[in-house]
This record gives C-alpha cells, structure tokens and sequence, in this order.
C-alpha cells in the first residue's frame, strides 16, 4: 500500500495514478472514496457535522483502506491534523508493528509506504487557482492552516519527494525510485 500526503496541490491526484499504473496497483482518492460511501460530498459532512465528524469518518475509512489490498491511495491534505490518523499511518509504516487498530478494523501494518509529496505555499495556490470545490481557499488563515500541517505530513512520511516546478512523471519516477531504495534498506511497501 502507498499513502501519498500533502497539501493541496502538492499533485497526490495528479501523481497517484500514475504511480498506480507504473506499480500495477488500482488508485484511489479517499475524499472520492468517502463521498461514494456517505452519498454526498465532502463539503457537505462538514457542513452538517463539522470537521471532527469528517475526520471520524476519513479515519475510518483510511483504516478499511488500508486493511485491504495493495493500492496507491492520496489522502485529503488536512488528514494528518487528526491525531487518529497521523497515529493510524505512523503505525501502519512501522516495520516494526505487527497490526493496529482503529474501532473493529485490523490493519496489516508492514506493507504501508506513506509519500510525503511536499509543494510550496506559493506553488500550491497557483497549482490550484480558485477552484470554488476548494471552500479552503477562502479562509483567511490558509497560510498558517498550511504552515500546521507541514509536522504532520513529515511525522508521517516514510519518503519525502519535492514537486515544485516539476512535471508530474518526473515525481513519479522520483517516488518510485525511492521506494525502491526503501525496499533494497529492508523496509517493504
């Protein structure tokens, strides 16, 4: 399984497939994901319970995620502000954690990579523009939301690739080659 963070735009969809289809593996979007299983879209849980009911309901399903098979999964940017899910992936890439739990799910946790994709503040909001299906943009500590998140993804992270003004197959190839290095050291995706 790899789990690819970062902050919007840091290029998780962009890049998430294409490694999928490099690694043979299926991807997935878990905000996609969560809008399929609670029939309506993200921007509407959070409008109905507020981010700590969407954060329980991301938590698990990052934790069925990653209960079953191999994939490449992008993560929400905000994801690792909740304690519960920066626990869940940390030990979900401990080679030293034989399984962990989230409620009643079980992960498997030796085969989880988790891919910091790290942007730039600037590059990111020109990556994204205005798009209105981002209600982020709107906040006015957008910024500082950023400057958070950024101990999260590194808590996180056990590979960290730059993105910032490079193409997407050029991170691609850059992720691959270092969970490549990560298996030859031992550690196993």
């Amino acid at each position: 399984m790899i789990v690819l963070v970062g902050f919007m735009g840091a290029g998780k969809s962009t890049v998430g497939p294409l490694l999928a289809s490099g690694l043979g593996l299926p991807f997935a979007d878990l905000d996609q994901v969560i809008e399929q299983q609670q029939g309506r879209s993200v921007r509407d849980i959070f409008a109905a319970g507020g981010e700590a009911a969407f954060r329980a309901v991301e938590r698990e399903a990052l934790a069925s995620f990653l209960a079953g098979p191999d994939a490449v999964l992008a993560l929400g940017g905000g994801a690792v502000e909740d304690p519960a899910s920066r626990r869940l992936l940390r030990s979900a890439s401990a080679v030293s954690v034989s399984a962990i739990s989230v409620s009643a799910v079980s992960v498997n946790a030796v085969s989880v990579s988790v891919v910091y994709l790290e942007v730039g503040y600037d590059e990111a909001l020109r990556r994204v523009g205005r798009d209105a299906g981002r209600p982020m943009l709107a906040r006015a500590d957008l910024a500082d939301i950023y400057r958070r998140r950024l101990a999260g993804y590194e808590a996180v992270a056990t590979l960290t690739v730059a993105t910032g003004g490079r193409p997407a197959e050029a991170v691609c190839d850059e992720v691959m080659a270092g969970l490549t290095r990560l298996e030859r050291a031992g550690y196993s995706h």
